[in-house]
């Protein structure tokens, strides 16, 4: 059989296929460059497990308070060593990124303390975390303020007001490397180094914390070889390599980690405790993947903006810039647009392909928002994935798939879905 037949029996048709084709051909170079950067870091991780001395013991759960857990001390041991801080916090009871960042800000702030956010709004679940949305035990309610500086029009950063924002009361800087629910330009780690030299010349002591998610092993350096004192990220996105079934990490200067791990805990427990259970082999083997995982997302978000910026819809990043993110956010303008995307990647899950996806009233989220995700792990945005919330400007952001097989058929059938509605014409 050949391979045209095989996605024809998949619904995708010849006219999406031919359309795409050029498309495909025309990005062999940007591909052969991003395998060469997930070698690298494929020999990084491989690197790090090996000076940890990594052994199928540590693949052993534990139960109950989980005291002595060799497996869960020597990953945290891994991540510090891969992603070159001095701890890591690496733990199944870290239920998302979002519980991650609240954990490590919660940690390492206290009454009295300062938030800067340098580059906008941060995404729409740490709102209420923050208390920029009133909400039941945010920072706010422990007097914690927040504070914003808003990137510049052409995306650089605005040191001007940076500098006069920052002040006595400022503790913790919070650099979201990834851009969220809005359409301006991921950070790369090169820009977040100056920002953070930038801030702490001003104030030496300020913690600069960067929420990873969604950027890990995208580019052979972290946030945490640029000067961040934590990077904070999700096992269900980039470094769980589609294996980790829950989790989320913390890395960076011991004391910063040490406060962070009392407060998912409680003091005086600190990462003594937190069992296992059975999920070790499975956050092991998912670091391992990962750097090839996070390669063939990001092949199938540069198809994708390709692709749409072919037919004339405005995409960041663009087709031809650099990445730092598997993140691609595509703009039709109208809800269907958005819809109709979301239903193509639905369509090319291997679990719940038969489900069509709608917009709801998300906990976290200010508008109704629309998730398309056949995923082995609920909720995991490094598998084949696309959201967005249904408020102008109509953008969804598509990420994931764990090979670039199954991300380029998800591509073929958004624009199959769309070109069926009649929103596109090829």
């Amino acid at each position: 059989m050949e391979l045209t037949e095989m996605y024809g029996q998949l619904g995708i048709s010849g006219q999406v296929l031919q359309f795409t084709k050029d498309v495909e051909e025309s990005l062999k170079e940007r591909f052969q460059a991003i395998d060469q950067v997930a070698e690298f870091n494929q020999l990084k991780v491989i690197k790090a497990m090996q000076e940890a001395r990594v052994s199928d013991i540590h693949f052993a759960g534990t139960t109950g308070y989980g005291y002595n857990d060799m497996g869960r001390d020597t990953l945290e041991e891994v991540y510090a060593k891969a992603f070159h801080g001095e701890d890591a916090l690496v733990r199944p009871q870290l239920i998302s990124g979002t519980h991650a960042l609240t954990v490590a800000l919660s940690g390492n702030l206290r009454p009295g303390d300062e938030i800067l956010s340098p580059v906008g709004k941060p995404y729409d679940t740490l709102e209420e975390v923050i208390g920029i949305r009133d909400s039941v035990g945010s920072l706010k309610e422990f007097g914690i303020t927040y504070r914003q500086v808003d990137l510049l029009e052409n995306g650089d950063f605005d040191y001007e007001n940076i500098k006069k924002a920052i002040n006595d009361k400022t503790k913790l800087v919070e650099i979201q490397r990834s851009k969220g629910y809005a359409t301006r330009p991921t950070l790369s780690v090169k820009r977040i180094g100056e920002l953070i030299a930038f801030i702490k010349g001003i104030k030496p002591d300020v913690i600069c914390m960067v929420d990873n998610c969604y950027g890990e092993f995208v580019e052979t350096m972290e946030p945490t070889d640029v000067g961040a004192d934590m990077i904070v990220g999700s096992l269900i996105k980039n470094p769980g390599g589609g294996l980790a079934p829950i989790g989320g990490y913390i890395v960076g200067r011991k004391d910063c980690i040490e406060r962070a791990a009392y407060r998912l805990t409680a003091p005086g427990l600190g990462k003594e405790v937190g069992a296992s259970l059975g999920v070790s082999q499975s956050l092991y083997q998912g670091l391992f993947l990962a750097p090839t995982v996070v390669a063939g997302a990001l092949k199938g978000a540069i198809f994708a903006a390709n692709v749409y910026e072919k037919l004339g819809f405005s995409v960041v990043p663009n087709g031809s810039e650099s990445r730092h993110d598997i993140i691609q956010a595509i703009t039709f303008g109208t809800a269907e647009g958005v819809i109709k995307f979301c239903e193509g990647i639905q369509t090319a899950a291997p679990v719940d392909s038969f489900v069509t996806p709608e917009p709801w009233a998300m906990p976290g989220y200010d508008s109704d928002v629309i998730m398309a995700a056949g995923a082995f792990v609920q909720g995991s945005s490094i598998e084949l994935s696309a959201d967005g919330p249904i408020k102008p400007p109509y953008a969804v952001y598509f990420q994931g798939g764990l090979t670039w097989y199954h991300a380029k058929l998800g591509i073929l059938m958004s624009l199959q879905k769309l070109s069926d509605a009649g929103i596109v014409n090829l």
